[in-house]
């Protein structure tokens, strides 16, 4: 089962976020605080939005996928960038990941919004697999580049 996240979610959803920066071996990283995501999420002007996906037998958060809106100029439309998607390790292979990235689709449809896109790990052959399995193709001629730290606070300076 699928469902919008809610506040009192914020707990799991931060215990999720540690366990796939540890995953993705930045956990140093993942420097997030549930008083962050809770503004984030439900503050009074939310920029970041949730779904959480239970356990069919217990009711219990499986897993959760964040995203935020963008926009394509070129297409005139917004998007949905997924920041995260994670499983937990006990419940994958059970359609959780499936059924979350099927309700972004959903949800992009429904508001006319012109795509869903991520970023993924290039070592994390398990997860491109599923993503093309789904019918996702990779952007080989886009390179991400970001600015952090000091790198940001000098460019902020200038």
């Amino acid at each position: 089962m699928i469902r919008t996240a809610v506040a009192t979610d914020v707990p799991v959803i931060h215990a999720m976020i540690r366990e796939l920066a540890e995953y993705e071996k930045a956990l140093h990283e993942a420097k997030a605080t549930e008083e962050q995501l809770r503004e984030a999420l439900f503050g009074e002007n939310p920029a970041l939005f949730g779904l959480i996906a239970e356990d069919d037998a217990t009711g219990e958060p499986v897993g959760f996928a964040l995203w935020f809106r963008n926009f394509s100029t070129w297409r005139g439309t917004h998007g949905i960038y997924l920041e995260d998607l994670y499983v937990r390790p006990e419940s994958r292979g059970g359609g959780h990941g499936k059924a979350l990235l099927l309700e972004l689709a959903r949800i992009a449809v429904e508001r006319g919004y012109s795509r869903v896109e991520w970023s993924v790990l290039d070592w994390n052959q398990p997860s491109i697999d599923f993503y093309k399995s789904i019918g996702a193709v990779s952007m080989d001629e886009w390179t991400v580049y970001r600015l952090t730290d000091e790198a940001l606070a000098s460019a902020g300076r200038r």
